[in-house]
């Protein structure tokens, strides 16, 4: 059995979609007995500091530059959950998209609310023009300030706001309900690609990878977002096994620390600091033995001290977070972008995470595969070969198979996992496919009009039946009824969505590469 996501009473359901806010998490079971009790303290303990055959695979070094501070971690909770807002990419540490969007009864359409424009940077660099709006994956973060409970002595916080990262290189700042800046932008200095990680502990720590050196040196930083400033950079690192320094992987906090992987082959743990910039702890710096190091773009995943992570190379790697040292590793055969996703069945507490690649090493042809794992051990439960083409435009390509971080499904849909496929078969664009939890089969694969680097994203009604809002990266906007794949409203409405939206009620905001952010509203 899996954690569910709809016990909310049809009237809070009803309640979200009339408000238009969503800044509470659906509710989850209350310990309210003995046996609760027990799950509960089942599921705070660690796992164990152990390795398996297959992480003898990797050559690593494990760097404790703060030999005073303990690494093991204080809290094995997750520090996102029932939070006032979506603080960082998929929503918590397993990237499950926990506070799903809420609609009332069967929606028909999605309409514009509002679009705020952001700058361009025209700046001509070794990998192209980037201009402005959002690229992949850039999720907003959405924050509830009024219910924060929280004020900071330099900025009054009040409303809702929309934080999101631009190519441009800035960061903004939007209010939620008129789509106006609600403070001035903050200066990232390089194209943010990623998702930008708010603190969960509310202090106005924001944390915003770069992704392209338009303007070296290139890096991952702080800010303080109510001083509106800079604390923290850390550029070109000279241990570092590979020399890209991008970070489009978004940070994820657990414990009192913060764990951030890199391009360049490393994985960094910071202490979280309330008053100041973070902290370096401790670097990892791994490879397979006998190969180059690999960069990761995904976003770790975490289930209380373990973290998931794959890389460039097809490597899914589990790293005990207390002390930074490899659990296990699996071979996924080709560069692996698209983020881990993790659940737990709560009555083994066992933790299972999915993954898919790209076609990218293989060549112009390959599969797809789509793994479920045993988040203990690395031992897979089932694989899915999804045959996949490269794209070629012009000198550019682009790959098949999963760019999108994969999305679980509940309600109606609780044995179903979606995801959108680039370049099926014969296909020149994407697939939008349902596969069994329980066994990898294809349940349904629904065709999409343009391949799609975007995340799906949940909205469930009044009666837990589960629908979806995907994009394609030609502007079109998808609404799916997920038990079935079809395709209820469709509408080019954006530039380029590679972007993953973030649902809130019954609206989502999401960037496009058009210079611009949206919301939207179905109804």
């Amino acid at each position: 059995m899996t954690r569910t996501y709809l016990s909310l009473t049809a009237a809070a359901l009803l309640g979200l979609v009339l408000l238009g806010c969503g800044g509470e998490r659906s509710a989850q079971p209350q310990a309210g007995s003995d046996g609760q009790d027990a799950e509960t303290n089942a599921m705070l303990q660690p796992f164990p500091d152990t390795a398996y055959p297959s992480a003898e695979s990797l050559q690593y070094e494990v760097e404790i530059l703060d030999t005073a501070t303990d690494g093991t971690l204080a809290d094995l909770s997750d520090p996102y959950a029932d939070k006032p807002g979506h603080f960082t990419f998929r929503g918590g540490q397993q990237r499950d998209e926990p506070m799903p969007g809420s609609v009332r009864g069967e929606p028909t359409r999605i309409v514009r609310d509002w679009t705020f424009h952001t700058a361009a940077d025209n700046t001509h660099t070794a990998t192209g023009t980037w201009g402005g709006g959002s690229g992949w994956t850039g999720q907003p973060v959405y924050v509830n300030w009024a219910e924060a409970n929280t004020q900071s002595e330099q900025t009054p916080r009040g409303g809702q706001e929309i934080i999101v990262g631009s190519l441009c290189g800035q960061v903004y700042f939007i209010d939620y309900t008129t789509g106006q800046a609600s403070r001035p932008p903050l200066n990232a200095g390089n194209p943010v690609k990623g998702s930008v990680s708010l603190d969960p502990s509310l202090s106005g720590a924001l944390y915003v990878g770069q992704g392209i050196p338009a303007h070296p040196p290139i890096g991952h930083q702080a800010f303080d977002i109510d001083k509106a400033e800079r604390t923290f950079f850390y550029g070109p690192d000279p241990k570092a096994q590979r020399g890209w320094g991008a970070f489009d992987s978004s940070p994820i906090a657990a414990g009192q620390f913060l764990f951030w992987p890199g391009e360049n082959g490393t994985i960094y743990k910071y202490i979280r600091t309330p008053d100041g910039p973070p902290r370096i702890h401790t670097k990892l710096r791994y490879h397979v033995r006998g190969m180059g190091a690999a960069g990761v773009e995904s976003s770790m995943a975490v289930c209380r001290n373990y973290g998931y992570f794959g890389d460039n190379h097809g490597n899914i790697v589990c790293i005990n977070l207390n002390n930074m040292r490899p659990v296990w590793r699996y071979d996924n055969h080709d560069d692996i972008d698209a983020t881990i996703v993790c659940e737990i069945d709560t009555a083994t507490s066992v933790p299972y995470i999915y993954a898919g690649c790209e076609v990218d090493r293989q060549g112009s042809h390959g599969n797809c595969h789509i793994v479920k794992l045993n988040g203990m051990n690395g031992e897979q439960i089932w694989e899915a070969q999804i045959p996949c083409n490269q794209l070629k435009t012009g000198d550019k390509h682009f790959d098949g198979g999963l760019y999108g971080t994969p999305l679980l499904g509940h309600g109606d849909c609780e044995e179903m996992l979606f995801a959108s496929i680039c370049q099926p078969g014969d296909s020149k664009h994407a697939v939008f496919m349902a596969i069994n939890r329980a066994t990898g089969e294809i349940i349904y694969r629904t065709p999409l009009d343009f391949f799609a680097w975007s995340s799906p994203v949940p909205f469930y009604n009044e009666h837990g039946t589960l629908y979806i809002v995907t994009a394609d990266s030609a502007g079109r906007l998808y609404l799916i009824r997920a038990k079935t794949g079809e395709i209820i409203y469709k509408e080019v409405l954006g530039n380029n969505f590679e972007s993953t939206p973030v649902p809130v009620g019954n609206t989502l905001v999401v960037g496009s590469r058009g210079q611009e952010i949206h919301r939207f509203h179905i109804e």
